[in-house]
């Protein structure tokens, strides 16, 4: 479990691929210093398994899952990436809960300064993730928790504080550019609920047919 709070930024150092999935290794120090051979560890949101630790940084695993639903397979010596260590017991929830398991890709469209130091980040989500996606709801954009600003179909908007941009891989990112993007679970959670939820205990009808029905 994770915040979307990012401790710390790292660097690419080799992206080495297998038969089917890779191995990741990231040069970092610092705040890391804890981090041990099978703890869990958040890459740009992607929550990976340390499986080399060294003064200098760590490697991770990258399933062909991974591979597939995240932008970590297309990352460059040198790129930048986000990292945060999962929640302790007793921490402060800064962010909203985010379980490094990423939705999908998006693509940056817009990446505006907004005076101040500020900046308005647009972001175009895969139509399926749309309905998990709600005005001044949260959204994990390659690990940072954000909260939405608007909400066009299938482009959504963030406002970027400078500390954030300055702080995570963010301020590295063109439009064009790849993005992992995780929706708030508990969006996911209430439309399983809804979904099989029935009008009344004597009959079978469900919300999802009313919806098909045009209510």
């Amino acid at each position: 479990m994770f915040t979307g709070i990012i401790e710390q930024t790292g660097s690419v150092q080799s992206l080495i691929r297998a038969t089917a999935g890779a191995r990741l290794s990231i040069r970092t120090e610092g705040i890391l210093s804890d981090l041990t051979i099978g703890a869990s560890i958040a890459v740009n949101g992607a929550c990976l398994t340390a499986v080399e630790v060294s003064a200098t940084g760590f490697a991770a695993d990258l399933s062909p899952e991974t591979l597939d639903k995240t932008n970590l397979g297309s990352l460059q010596t040198g790129s930048l990436v986000n990292l945060e260590q999962p929640l302790a017991p007793g921490d402060r929830l800064s962010g909203h809960f985010v379980l490094g398991h990423v939705d999908g890709t998006g693509e940056i469209t817009r990446l505006d300064p907004a005076g101040d130091g500020n900046w308005l980040l647009e972001v175009r989500v895969p139509k399926p993730l749309r309905r998990y996606l709600v005005f001044k709801g949260s959204i994990a954009i390659d690990g940072v928790s954000l909260t939405l600003a608007s909400v066009e179909d299938v482009l959504v908007s963030v406002a970027i504080i400078p500390h954030t941009y300055q702080a995570t891989a963010l301020h590295t990112q063109r439009p064009g550019a790849e993005v992992n993007i995780e929706c708030d679970i508990l969006a996911k959670h209430v439309e399983k609920l809804l979904g099989n939820m029935t009008i009344d205990p004597g009959s079978n009808l469900t919300v999802e047919d009313l919806k098909q029905q045009g209510y």
